[in-house]
């Protein structure tokens, strides 16, 4: 085995590593963060069907950011639909055993690269042109983006200026590192390039803002039901508060007696 594959196969390894474990420790932490409070952004739900509409619309539809600003959830929006369809794309150098009749007819979706890199390019100057919104930009905010750029630009160069690798050699070589059945990896230079790129990205995922894609289903603007005057709201966050409250009480009865 070439020098080449075994540094990309221990690079996978290590990058998987930290994306499951990284993920995992975010995940849990946000499922343990209290919400000692009712602050669902209004106007809320008050039935749980509702609720999982209103998640459904926020999720699919990018429903709150389309009220705050149409350009950046235009932009936002095309990106994350080309982001959806490029997966079902990837899925013919991935999948095991015999292609799905679906996945051989999904040429048309190496087509989605281009409104992917538009919402890209849009989010990016949006962080340079306007003034409030470079304000309070971070330099790891334009690192991230221009990181997706340069993976998808290295796609664009692969599938359409016929740079691109042996589907079945690709194939395999994925094949090989859930197996530990490993093989050579292509060596075009593009193909290395946009691998390694995803890599990168696969690493500080669990330390980058991209972690809103599962931390939208743990906010608690979102995913609470507005009956604060039918139920009474309990966390594991403020039953340390409430019973050292009644511990209060219970001693300044006991001091007037």
């Amino acid at each position: 085995m070439s020098l080449t594959s075994t540094l990309f196969i221990l690079l996978f390894y290590f990058s998987v590593s930290i994306f499951v474990i990284g993920l995992t420790r975010k995940v849990i932490q946000y499922w343990r963060t209290p919400a000692p409070l009712k602050i669902p952004i209004a106007p809320a739900p008050q039935t749980l069907p509702k609720l999982y509409l209103r998640m459904f619309r926020e999720i699919f539809l990018f429903e709150s950011l389309f009220k705050a600003n149409k350009w950046t959830w235009f932009f936002g929006w095309v990106f994350h639909f080309g982001l959806v369809l490029l997966f079902f794309r990837h899925l013919v150098y991935i999948w095991p055993g015999e292609l799905p009749e679906i996945l051989l007819h999904s040429s048309p979706l190496k087509y989605a690269a281009f409104p992917l890199i538009l919402g890209l390019l849009g989010l990016l100057c949006r962080r340079v042109i306007v003034d409030r919104v470079r304000y309070i930009s971070s330099p790891s905010d334009y690192l991230m983006l221009i990181l997706l750029i340069a993976i998808a630009s290295t796609g664009i160069l692969m599938t359409f200026f016929h740079n691109h690798p042996n589907i079945l050699s690709v194939n395999n070589f994925i094949q090989g590192l859930v197996t530990l059945n490993w093989s050579e990896l292509p060596e075009e230079g593009i193909f290395l390039a946009h691998i390694i790129l995803v890599l990168i990205l696969v690493a500080i995922y669990p330390i980058s803002k991209l972690l809103h894609a599962p931390g939208v289903f743990f906010s608690p603007t979102l995913n609470q039901v507005d009956n604060a005057r039918k139920k009474r709201h309990i966390s594991s966050g403020n039953l340390d508060i409430e019973k050292n409250e009644n511990e209060q009480d219970l001693d300044n009865n006991n001091w007037h007696e």
